[in-house]
C-alpha cells in the first residue's frame, strides 16, 4: 500500500493515549497518514532539529527491502518482523513473495493502533500474521501461538529488528532479548538490524532530539558502532558488514545517501 492512499487518517480509539507515539511518528516521516496531531507535532520538532530525517527514514526502509530480498534469495522462507510499526509501502510480505510466494511473515508490534491497522490493511491468510507482542518480553513473544503456528523454529528464520532496538534502554537489556531470539532460531537463520546512531552528530542537536523522544511513547537510545555490533554476537556478518544503512548493498533504488544509523545482516552459526 502507498502512504496516503486508500485509507484516511487514523482515528484513535477512545482508550488509546494521545501522546506522541514513535511508530506513528515514523509513519509521518515516511509520508504516511496513520498518525495523530501529537505525533505530527513531535515529528515536526525532530525535522526542525534534523531536517533530513524523512530522507533517512526512507533510506532505512530501502535497507529493509534489500535485506529481506537477500534472505529470500538465499532460501529463507520465514520472516519474523519485530517492531514492524504501521503498514506502509514495500512491506516484508510484498517483497519476499516476489521471490518465494510460499514465504510466511509474522509482524509483531506492541502498539495497539499499529497492530489494529496492520490487521485491517494487511492480507488475511495463513502466510501473513499480525501479533501484538513486545521485544522486551521475548519469552512471551516466542511462545505466542500466532508466532509458533506459522514459524517453524527448527528451520532458518529471518528475525528483523529494523529501527526498534534504539527504543530499548540499557536497563531493559536489549542484548539479552536479542540473544534469546538467537537461541530460539536454527543455524542459518538471519538477523537484520538497523539502529540509530549519533556518531558524528553535533552534541546540542542530538540532545534536543532525544528530549523530544523522552516526551513520546519511548525514549531514544542511539548507540555507537561498537555497541550495535554487539547485537551480532553469535552471527557471521555478511558483506559489507555493519555500515551506514544507505551504504548496505545499494542497488540503484532512488534514495539520498543519508543515514542516521547503521545496518547489517548476520547469519547464525
Amino acid at each position: 500500500m502507498t502512504p496516503g492512499q486508500g485509507e484516511g487518517p487514523v482515528t484513535a480509539p477512545t482508550d488509546v493515549e494521545q501522546g506522541p507515539n514513535v511508530a506513528r511518528m515514523y509513519d509521518y516521516f515516511l509520508g504516511g497518514c496513520h498518525n495523530f496531531a501529537a505525533d505530527r507535532a513531535a515529528a515536526e520538532q525532530i525535522l526542525r532539529i534534523f531536517p533530513d530525517t524523512g530522507v533517512a527514514a526512507q533510506a532505512n526502509r530501502h535497507f529493509l527491502r534489500r535485506a529481506v530480498r537477500l534472505a529470500a534469495e538465499q532460501g529463507v522462507r520465514q520472516f519474523l518482523d519485530i517492531g514492524a510499526g504501521l503498514p506502509t509501502q514495500g512491506n516484508v510480505h510484498e517483497i519476499v513473495r516476489q521471490i518465494a510466494p510460499d514465504s510466511r511473515v509474522v509482524y509483531v508490534d506492541y502498539d495497539e493502533v499499529a497492530v489494529a491497522y496492520a490487521r485491517r490493511l494487511l492480507p488475511v491468510d495463513d502466510r501473513t500474521t499480525v501479533v501484538r507482542g513486545d521485544l522486551r518480553r521475548p519469552d512471551e513473544l516466542l511462545a505466542h501461538p500466532d508466532v509458533r503456528r506459522p514459524i517453524d523454529f527448527d528451520r532458518p528464520v529471518a528475525v528483523l529488528l529494523v529501527a526498534v532496538l534504539h527504543f530499548l534502554t540499557d536497563a531493559e537489556d536489549p542484548y539479552a532479548a536479542v540473544a534469546q531470539l538467537r537461541e530460539a532460531t536454527a543455524p542459518g537463520s538471519q538477523l537484520v538490524v538497523s539502529h540509530l546512531t549519533l556518531d558524528g552528530a553535533p552534541p546540542l542537536p542530538a540532545q534536543q532530539g532525544q528530549a523530544v523522544y523522552r516526551r513520546s511513547s519511548a525514549p531514544l537510545v542511539p548507540r555507537s558502532h561498537a555497541d550495535v555490533l554487539r547485537f551480532f554476537d553469535g552471527y557471521d556478518l555478511v558483506d559489507p558488514g555493519l555500515v551506514p544503512v544507505a551504504e548496505w548493498r545499494p542497488d540503484g533504488e532512488p534514495q539520498e545517501r543519508v543515514s542516521h544509523g547503521y545496518g547489517g545482516v548476520g547469519v547464525r552459526r
